[in-house]
């Protein structure tokens, strides 16, 4: 690019709401109803569809369907609910552990936190995993991690790059032999965790899937999506996301034998609602005020509103995932030509949700990165980091956690840029961007 004299203002990461999704949080508005209601139900059954089958046009309004696919799906105000009340559900306590890696958001592990447990960092692979470079757990060291006190692991599936489940659940199995699950104390949420825990019969897979809706991956020989592989999943539909609410997130959990989905479904709505056993849409109905309060619980519920911007994004989601990879193959080719590492979301046997853009330049130090972040931002391209590791921030070194214990996940940090990866772009946006990384880091001579 002739010295960069062709300026623009790129965002990172805007939400992509079209008329469609105003339209439908207006008729949501006019309708009287704005807390959870028949919008956020519909919402869970079509997502519970999407998780399934892959498909968003399915009428999820007929009998026949609506009824098999209930109480698949829990929406709720965010990620951060729904990895936490997916550890109540588990039973999640205090003198348990939860292994995390140290690469990921601060959600995934202050949900532990919240539950009283005790969050177990283990490192990721070197350079992250051999084929897709995401910034995936060292699976030996996971496998040395677990002791009598593991009740969950929690893989992350950064970038909407699915984890290799099939390695993880050969752990735990393995390990099933050091697991003892929880007695229960007779009350309701305590009751059925154990059921749970007893049906389970090893450390449970927790995956946090906040990147990952629409991604899938062979898993035991049968090609899944994310959401119907692990024993818990939550998403996020946070504004940043491929797929938004505004803010919001969802919970599902695989069936268990001996467990009715419906109590599952029960138990989630309890811990969103005060412990309320009827909620706003339920007491709509004639003489059916009165309600009990079964446990003084948390109040973390998505309300029609925001259903209403989720029900038009999927509508569009199939489009938007694939106008995501077609930004991704010009950065691909970019990148490749500049020697610049960066992830691969499509390999044989797993299909990402292309949510996020990571690459990592070579023989630089942290300054560097950030002269480069600094120099695209000049330029008018807004980049990011995905991740700061946990064990730098205040808070865990303050639990007394080190970064120097987990040099794989320094060394992936230490040279990381994230590339703007949205559907707001045109084509002569992502010229631009791709123009402007091969300016910066040859002005800089680091590549």
């Amino acid at each position: 690019m002739d010295e960069m004299n062709v300026q623009r203002h790129i965002p990172f990461s805007p939400p992509d709401i079209s008329e469609q999704e105003i339209a439908e949080v207006c008729a949501a508005l006019r309708s009287g109803w704005i807390t959870t209601g028949p919008r956020t139900k519909l919402l869970e059954k079509r997502l519970a569809v999407y998780i399934e089958t892959g498909k968003t046009d399915i009428d999820c309004e007929s009998a026949e369907i609506a009824e098999r696919y209930s109480n698949r799906v829990v929406c709720l105000n965010s990620a951060t609910a729904a990895e936490e009340l997916n550890l109540r559900i588990l039973g999640v306590r205090p003198g348990d552990e939860v292994i995390v890696p140290a690469y990921t958001y601060s959600a995934t592990a202050s949900s532990v936190i919240h539950c009283g447990a005790t969050v177990k960092f283990v490192d990721i692979q070197k350079n992250g995993d051999p084929v897709t470079h995401m910034p995936e757990m060292d699976y030996d060291a996971l496998e040395a991690a677990i002791t009598e006190k593991t009740k969950a692991i929690v893989p992350v599936d950064l970038g909407g790059i699915v984890c290799d489940y099939d390695r993880i659940f050969q752990i735990v199995e393995r390990k099933r032999n050091l697991f003892t699950p929880m007695e229960s104390d007779g009350t309701p949420l305590h009751d059925l965790s154990s059921r749970i825990q007893k049906a389970i019969g090893r450390v449970a897979v927790v995956c946090d899937a906040a990147h990952a809706l629409g991604a899938d991956r062979v898993v035991s020989g049968e090609r899944k999506h994310v959401g119907a592989i692990a024993d818990f999943t939550s998403f996020s539909f946070h504004a940043v996301k491929n797929f938004t609410t505004a803010e919001g997130g969802a919970s599902t959990w695989l069936p268990l034998k001996g467990i009715d989905n419906s109590e599952t479904y029960k138990m989630y709505q309890l811990l969103s609602l005060h412990g309320q056993n009827k909620d706003a849409l339920a007491k709509t109905k004639i003489g059916a005020w009165e309600y009990d309060i079964i446990g003084p619980w948390y109040k973390c519920n998505m309300t029609d509103i925001m259903a209403a911007i989720g029900l038009r994004q999927l509508d569009r989601y199939r489009g938007l995932l694939k106008r995501r990879e077609e930004i991704m193959k010009a950065y691909d080719a970019t990148c490749d030509a500049l020697g610049i590492s960066h992830m691969i979301h499509h390999v044989p046997g797993m299909d990402s949700s292309n949510h996020l853009y990571l690459i990592r330049v070579p023989g630089v130090d942290v300054e560097e990165r950030n002269s480069i972040i600094e120099r695209m931002a000049e330029h008018g391209v807004s980049t990011n980091v995905h991740f700061k590791p946990l064990p730098m921030m205040t808070a865990y070194k303050a639990l007394g956690w080190d970064i120097q214990d987990f040099p794989n996940t320094y060394d992936y940090y230490h040279n990381l840029i994230t590339l703007p990866l949205h559907t707001l772009l045109t084509d002569d946006d992502v010229e631009y961007v791709c123009e402007t990384l091969k300016f910066v880091v040859k002005e800089l001579k680091v590549c």
